[in-house]
């Protein structure tokens, strides 16, 4: 076989190389790749190719490494192949005395233990390779770079180029990536690159239990997280209805959300999981008889073909929704209260106030002109206070400020804003000719290799966020300003590179690693088809591209 042997040693020696993402020792995995390139005959002729890049605007210290291999001829045209080598933590391991980053040593601890039924028969077939990291997703750099080996060596055969970037960060705040993105653009100037398209091998896993087939995907779901700050108005509980509960306002929303199939994106035919909450809790530390001044919630939503500005609308909507429910739920039970108790019965003084952070921003500043200049100086000391303080937590922190300080109206609110990294949905539909191309190389792979693989089946929509959501910019930009003029945190805590994805900009396929349980102990690839069909595929497309 062409790749196996390289693939599968590859693989392992990327496990053994401990690289949790944010522990501090994931240059260890880049530095092997980058001592692995350095050490072929291309990049000693070719060493300012090849690149050890630390990350930017990063509170960890950590390195991605990113290579260009220039093909002979005059093509400009240029693939993209890119990977991640950090992974989750291994607590899962330690906790059952196993050894996550031995492949070897944790097949044989695995023998010694009990095991789901279907992770023993995969154990036993032989067909997999076990360990932290070995589907999600090293052994899909391990390919690329098996893959890059075999055309520095047959320059003749790559009629264009290819850069190859094994990146940090993937698993956290893809800073890897984003600064990556600055070498692409020097790369593409410098030489007047062409780029065409991207292959990210990220992981794919069965949709059901016994499922035969293994799965190619033409672009990849998008990811926002809408936040929803809620202010209320205090009361002792022994005068419940005196007081506004952000907690039943935040519950309302949480209700309207959660796995609401109606909030789903459709687009080419695909669903993607309903939204679903993430974190829904007041700020009142400790216990006390008196009910909580606000609250938060952020959830979960996924993306086919929607934008920032879609989802912004909908959240909005929604939130002015949920506001007149709760209103008109506490109208009802204090009408019942004062029925029951004879009490004097008159409305209660609560009035919807919805804002998106964006629209929230321009009416302070026509309170306080100098409100911006303000918010961003307090975030900007916020951050230099504390850098690792979670990303959502700032702009909790941010919108608390806004309102505490700045708004003479204290009366219940919804803040509505992004508050974590935005990961862009690509949504190819041929219209764009390297797009068509695209779609026609993988769907020719897939019928190439099927008989030998198979069976292989093409969807649209690779349905966890990854990083190739980075090289791409939607056509019209839209909803791009709305993701920017809605996040607390733009361009102090969080920065996206905009601009540098435009200059960039490319279709991306997913043709990645196949496998069970990524990010849990039983973690596990499938080894013929990841370290031999899958390198076959991508090399068949790259063929057909360039």
């Amino acid at each position: 076989m062409k790749y196996y042997d390289f693939v599968e040693k590859t693989t392992k020696d990327l496990v053994h190389i401990e690289s949790i993402v944010r522990q501090g020792n994931e240059t260890n995995a880049a530095k092997y790749v980058y001592d692995f390139w350095k050490s072929l005959p291309y990049f000693q002729e070719n060493p300012d190719d090849l690149i050890l890049q630390k990350t930017q605007r990063d509170e960890v210290d950590r390195h991605s490494t990113i290579c260009l291999i220039q093909g002979k001829g005059n093509s400009k045209r240029t693939m993209v192949l890119l990977g991640h080598i950090d992974t989750v933590g291994v607590d899962d391991y330690l906790e059952r005395g196993l050894s996550p980053f031995d492949p070897d040593l944790l097949e044989e601890e695995l023998k010694d233990i009990s095991l789901p039924k279907e992770v023993k028969e995969d154990l036993d077939s032989g067909e997999y390779l076990f360990g932290r990291g070995a589907l999600d997703m090293k052994s899909g750099v391990a390919g690329h770079m098996a893959i890059g080996k075999y055309f520095t060596e047959h320059l003749d055969e790559l009629n264009g180029n290819l850069v190859l970037l094994a990146e940090c960060d993937e698993e956290d705040g893809s800073r890897g990536v984003i600064t990556a993105l600055s070498q692409l653009v020097e790369w593409k100037e410098k030489y007047d690159l062409e780029f065409v398209g991207a292959i990210n091998a990220d992981y794919s896993t069965p949709y059901y239990p016994k499922d035969p087939n293994r799965y190619l995907y033409l672009g990849t779901i998008g990811k926002l997280l809408p936040t929803f700050y809620v202010t209320g108005s205090e009361a002792h509980v022994g005068q419940a209805f005196a007081g506004f509960d952000p907690n039943l306002l935040l519950a309302e929303i949480t209700r309207m959300i959660d796995l609401n199939t109606d909030l789903s994106d459709t687009a080419q035919g695909e669903t993607t999981i309903p939204p679903m909450s993430l974190r829904a809790r007041d700020t009142k530390e400790g216990y006390t008889v008196q009910t909580a001044l606000r609250a938060y919630g952020y959830y979960n939503f996924f993306t086919h073909g929607m934008s920032p500005e879609d989802v912004m609308e909908k959240m909005v909507y929604l939130a002015e929704d949920a506001f007149d429910k709760t209103i008109e739920y506490l109208n009802q039970q204090y009408k019942i209260h004062c029925e029951k108790t004879g009490f004097h019965h008159e409305e209660l003084p609560w009035k919807r106030r919805v804002y998106s952070w964006e629209e929230y921003q321009q009416y302070l500043t026509k309170i306080h002109p100098t409100f911006p200049e303000e918010i961003q100086n307090f975030g900007k000391e916020l951050h230099k206070k504390d850098p690792q303080l979670d990303m959502r937590d700032f702009a909790i922190m941010v919108m608390e400020e806004a309102f505490t300080t700045y708004d003479n109206d204290k009366s219940p609110l919804v803040l509505v804003s992004f508050t974590s990294v935005y990961s862009q949905n690509i949504e190819l539909t041929g219209e764009d000719p390297n797009e068509k191309r695209l779609i026609e190389s993988v769907r020719s792979g897939a019928e190439t290799f099927n008989d030998a693989f198979g069976p292989i089946e093409v969807k649209y929509f690779y349905p966890y966020i990854s990083d190739s959501s980075f090289l791409y910019y939607p056509k019209d930009g839209k909803g791009m300003d709305a993701l920017a003029k809605n996040m607390p945190s733009w361009e102090v805590k969080y920065h996206h590179p905009l601009e540098e994805v435009k200059n960039i900009s490319m279709p991306v396929v997913n043709i990645g690693t196949y496998g069970l349980d990524g990010h849990r102990w039983t973690e596990r690839v499938h080894k013929r088809f990841t370290f031999e069909g899958i390198p076959l595929i991508a090399e068949h497309v790259i063929r057909e591209m360039l």
